[in-house]
């Protein structure tokens, strides 16, 4: 079931993508150096990415990391990235980007991929 509000979705992997009309309010521009990194493997150390220049990074609170509630405006050209997966043009707009997650045993974790 989709979200309310979720214009377009876009998944790769354990990664996705949802296309909203607006960033909240409390969504801040974040300093990211290089590219945007939406998810690392693992195992592999592969990256779900998007290159620097082609997006912007935002986030509750202000910092872009793994636990905070993150947000992208994808720039012309923006392109979502992994070395296991096919590359997946993202058009410009204002995305939520949610991991996937897993229940194992009374735990929640996020998935693998």
């Amino acid at each position: 079931m989709r979200r309310q509000n979720v214009l377009q979705t876009f998944r790769q992997g354990d990664v996705l993508l949802e296309r909203i009309a607006a960033l909240p309010a409390e969504a801040t521009l974040c300093r990211v150096d290089g590219d945007v990194i939406l998810a690392y493997g693992e195992v592999t150390g592969h990256a779900h990415r998007l290159a620097v220049g082609t997006t912007q990074p935002y986030a509750k609170g202000g910092v872009w990391s793994p636990t905070a509630e993150r947000f992208i405006r994808a720039l012309p050209g923006a392109s979502l990235t992994h070395e296991e997966h096919t590359a997946i043009a993202i058009p410009e707009g204002f995305y939520r980007v949610t991991q996937q997650v897993e229940y194992t045993a009374g735990a929640m974790r996020r998935v693998a991929d």
